[in-house]
């Protein structure tokens, strides 16, 4: 998928602007020039920049209600939170990252994008605890196994929020082993969204649904969710 296919998929997907296409172009570019020295992603060529990262992020806005505060988990170099933040301006973006030099990444780009609508906080999912709820919805993007990613997540989400994890094959295998966590945490599967890429598989978007309010006591300390998950 090259810059024009890529563009040609966009507009069939959403209203879009040619502002924001020359957004996802220069964020190409700076992402390029800065993987030679950070790298950000194992990814480097342009065409699978396209399809891997920045289609691929965009495929789950439709999820996403309109106007909702929107926190994005383990952002690295921004997928999907940046490229969600160029699509969906109605919404407002918290990127959460624990690595130094890629929030530094982040606050460049969205310098040179002249994004508005998002804010980046160096610092990890767990310790959170001061946006308790707060948000609409909660993404991430290969972070780690569903049932450890919705006790990182789900206590940022509102009550009736969403949280969405995005996946590969194995979607199913990871909510069947989840069942545990999905009691605990008060939550349930709304849907998982399942989308052919042009050249790179499947991709499974799991959507939940956060019916009551978490217990104070999650999310654990790491070491602790990462031994005995939920």
């Amino acid at each position: 998928m090259n810059k024009d296919t890529f563009n040609q998929a966009l507009k069939s997907q959403m209203p879009i602007l040619e502002s924001m296409l020359e957004q996802f172009e220069k964020y190409a570019d700076y992402l390029y020039e800065q993987n030679q020295y950070l790298n950000l992603t194992a990814i480097n060529d342009r065409s699978e920049v396209y399809e891997k990262h920045f289609y691929d992020s965009i495929l789950i806005q439709s999820l996403i209600p309109e106007h909702s505060l929107v926190a994005d988990i383990g952002s690295g170099a921004g997928f999907p939170g940046i490229c969600l933040a160029i699509v969906r301006p109605d919404c407002q973006f918290t990127l959460v990252e624990a690595l130094t030099k890629r929030c530094r990444f982040l606050e460049a780009i969205i310098t040179r994008l002249g994004l508005k609508n998002v804010i980046i906080l160096n610092q990890r999912a767990e310790d959170c605890a001061n946006m308790h709820e707060e948000f609409d919805c909660v993404t991430a993007r290969a972070v780690a196994n569903l049932s450890i990613l919705m006790e990182l997540c789900l206590p940022l989400v509102k009550v009736k929020g969403s949280m969405i994890a995005m996946k590969g094959l194995k979607a199913q295998e990871e909510v069947d082993e989840a069942k545990h966590a999905f009691v605990l945490l008060n939550a349930s599967l709304e849907k998982i969204q399942q989308i052919d890429l042009p050249s790179a598989g499947v991709r499974n978007n799991i959507l939940i649904r956060k019916n009551k309010a978490t217990d104070p006591k999650y999310p654990r300390v790491y070491g602790q969710i990462k031994k005995n998950p939920l």
